[in-house]
């Protein structure tokens, strides 16, 4: 089979992640018969340096002529004085619009192998575990393309003024709301079957109405424990007793607080994957998705070779999964990365907080790599 893929480098430590996930998919077509065709595009700082846009139309339209996207990291101290509507981030905002992609999801689970990078003890773990296990594995489903972060925005008055004010406005409706619980739910019925909305349904009527409509929909997922959270508290619960969330389902700005929170005590957020996917298209099986870790473009390591692909190449099995069915490549690169990880490498990042005797190894982003690659050739 071949598949077109929008690859969009971006900044800082993106280009040298996302070129260790496209030779991890070039490596799995290889071994299993498949093409990949990578469509190089601009977005971020480096499209505003050349294009003065963020999100240039031309990069859209390609992207969107494509089966999915895969995604490095954008921003940067560089363009953080720019206006609003002009800095990096801007073009995530765009092309997850753009792409129709409104649901964010963002598995967070505490391998073996990285336990000693987890802050949190053992007994911690273990108490919110059914199993009783020093472990957590919960996913994390953002609304991705609703919310504040779309909402009306400005400012009124002179900023230095003394009634000078800046808003942004939250507001969701119905049809928003329910397709992300689905995905929710759906995920929910694959997994340990709970699901828990968080919200902030004691203060803000955006999220009393996210409240209404779960409880309504719950009705229809009997098989589905649903729980409810206010964000604050979720935010505590993570840190004290993880082991009790299966899939949580929050808005676009909950989401990303605590998906980053979410990727600490996983040991490194130079670890997590995320999956942004949407409908499926009439006449497809799966549907068009846009793949990247969640790190960020971390300026401060970029050209250092310190930069953890990790998350960049369980991105693009988190696409082989999700947009292209691909279930046994999709596998064989997580089986590769828990091979190099059970083998002792690791990252700077996610080396063991406190010496434990184990076989470690703390190597570069090309030497992380190039052992993924190699445990996948022979996987």
């Amino acid at each position: 089979m071949n598949y077109s893929i929008a690859l969009v480098p971006g900044d800082g430590i993106g280009p040298e992640v996302c070129s260790k996930a496209v030779e991890a998919l070039e490596t799995a077509g290889d071994k299993y018969g498949h093409i990949f065709n990578f469509v190089e595009l601009e977005a971020g700082g480096c499209a505003i340096d050349s294009t003065g846009e963020p999100l240039p139309a031309a990069t859209l339209d390609a992207a969107r002529q494509c089966d999915a996207l895969l995604l490095g990291a954008v921003g940067g101290p560089k363009w953080e004085t720019l206006h609003g509507d002009k800095r990096p981030e801007r073009a995530l905002l765009g092309l997850r619009a753009g792409l129709g992609v409104f649901a964010n999801l963002r598995p967070a689970s505490l391998l073996p192998q990285l336990k000693d990078a987890c802050p949190l003890k053992d007994e911690v773990l273990i108490a919110s575990n059914e199993q009783g296990k020093a472990t957590f594995d919960l996913l994390i489903v953002r609304e991705l393309t609703g919310g504040i972060y779309f909402g009306e925005r400005g400012r009124d008055g002179d900023g230095k003024a003394p009634d000078g004010s800046a808003y942004d406005t939250e507001r969701y409706n119905r049809a928003e709301i329910e397709r992300v619980l689905r995905v929710g739910y759906d995920a929910a019925r694959k997994r340990r079957k709970k699901l828990t909305l968080v919200d902030k349904a004691n203060v803000l009527e955006s999220s009393r109405f996210w409240r209404e409509i779960t409880q309504e929909m719950a009705v229809g997922y009997k098989d589905i424990e649903t729980n409810y959270l206010y964000v604050d508290n979720c935010a505590m619960q993570l840190v004290r007793a993880p082991g009790q969330f299966d899939v949580v389902v929050t808005s676009n700005l909950f989401g990303d607080i605590l998906s980053d929170e979410a990727s600490v005590i996983s040991g490194s957020i130079g670890m997590l994957a995320s999956a942004s996917i949407g409908e499926i298209p009439t006449g497809h099986k799966y549907p068009a998705g846009m793949y990247e870790p969640i790190h960020g473009s971390a300026p401060d390591i970029a050209g250092r070779d310190l930069a953890n692909p990790l998350a960049a190449i369980l991105s693009a099995a988190m696409m082989l999964r999700y947009s292209f069915g691909l279930l046994k490549e999709a596998a064989a690169i997580e089986a590769a990365v828990t091979k190099v990880l059970d083998s002792g490498l690791r990252t700077k990042d996610i080396a063991s907080r406190v010496k434990t005797g184990a076989n470690e190894k703390i190597v570069g982003t090309k030497e992380m790599a190039a052992a993924v690659i190699k445990a996948l050739e022979n996987e």
